[in-house]
């Protein structure tokens, strides 16, 4: 199981007394006691400081002092503002782009969609597109799928959207997870995931909550589930079987896998189809995981799976999913062009998607 954290563009800037970074430093606080062990990374999509300066980048440096858990950061167009990247590398996990990552056995890769165009005029450029295809066409030999990184969708991109949909179709890619849309967004083109998440400073949805999303890919099954700061402990993500809005693809699941994140986990348990609920088992090898067989009769007609754990102190947390089994997806696919907002899933509250696209790039203000 791969599992990351993904924080929104933050936008650092003086401009609103570095709104993002003391948000920024409020949940590395948190993810040192509650995340520790329990992701591989932080993925940090670009729009990292506003206007790309080294004093922006400064205060981010600060913000995650002492984090013990790998980041992967990648650039946005604000980032790119001087007209160059020079100063992104004082960015905490900037690197070098593009670059592949093997993490939990899984291929991950992280773009760079901003250097080839400029400014929010994306594009991968032909080297860089070269060496994705190679990198998908390697990855054909991998155990599990792969998942990509990159600013923005597909769709998003100047000339190049549609042929990398399609490239992330045919390479059975799990999962792209980006930034840029300033708000929660999922689609799923029947073939791919896509996941976007909100930015940590410039915020219109939800009253203006603050918050991350915890993505996991479980065998072929893909999580995401956005938490606000300012919510408690314990958070659960049920990560198999799949949810029906993230399904690309009937696979049996002899067992429910949920990951709960927090300290002193006394119990976790599941119940089916509003049957009495069953306790869960901690996982060997991974204190965070937990699972409980499923009945071979839910096979074919699924069920609603709800997981609930509780800690040491009482305080409790519950996922519940619709898992269809092998009946046929409820929702109609969009014959739009893969990786664009055409595939949005419907509202889904409980795991953060409001779908009211209020950000700067959509329906939202200018920052």
């Amino acid at each position: 199981m791969l599992t990351w954290a993904h924080i929104g563009d933050l936008h650092a800037s003086s401009d609103d007394d570095y709104l993002g970074t003391a948000r920024l430093a409020e949940w590395a606080a948190q993810a040192r006691q509650q995340l520790r062990g329990a992701v591989d990374f932080v993925f940090v999509p670009g729009d990292n400081a506003n206007n790309g300066l080294p004093a922006q980048y400064a205060r981010i440096v600060d913000a995650l002092d002492g984090l013990d858990i790998p980041i992967h950061a990648i650039p946005g167009d604000h980032d790119r503002e001087p007209g160059h990247l020079n100063a992104f590398a004082r960015m905490p996990g900037a690197g070098v782009l593009p670059r592949a990552v093997h993490a939990d056995g899984r291929r991950c890769l992280f773009l760079d969609v901003v250097s080839a165009g400029g400014g929010p005029d994306f594009r991968l450029g032909e080297a860089q597109l070269a060496w994705l295809a190679d990198e998908l066409e390697a990855s054909r030999s991998d155990t599990h799928r792969p998942a990509v990184f990159m600013h923005a969708y597909p769709g998003d991109l100047a000339h190049e959207g549609e042929a990398l949909g399609q490239l992330f179709a045919q390479a059975n890619v799990a999962v792209v997870d980006t930034g840029h849309t300033h708000y929660n967004e999922v689609l799923n083109d029947g073939r791919v995931i896509h996941a976007s998440t909100r930015s940590l400073a410039q915020i219109e949805e939800d009253d203006g909550q603050p918050g991350f999303s915890i993505v996991t890919l479980d065998g072929c099954h893909v999580g995401w589930r956005f938490k606000r700061l300012a919510s408690s402990w314990p958070f659960v993500t049920i990560t198999a079987p799949a949810d029906r809005r993230l399904d690309t693809g009937y696979t049996p699941v002899p067992v429910v896998r949920a990951k709960i994140f927090g300290r002193d986990i006394a119990i976790v348990t599941l119940a089916v189809n509003g049957q009495a609920a069953q306790v869960m088992d901690q996982d060997e090898w991974n204190a965070a995981v937990w699972s409980a067989p499923l009945g071979r009769h839910y096979e074919r007609s699924g069920a609603e799976l709800v997981v609930t754990a509780t800690d040491s102190r009482g305080n409790s947390h519950t996922d519940r999913i619709e898992w269809l089994g092998a009946r046929q997806r409820t929702r109609e696919l969009s014959d739009a062009p893969l990786g664009t907002d055409a595939h949005a899933v419907e509202p889904w509250p409980e795991h953060g998607l409001l779908g009211t696209q209020l950000g700067p790039n959509k329906h939202g203000r200018k920052w």
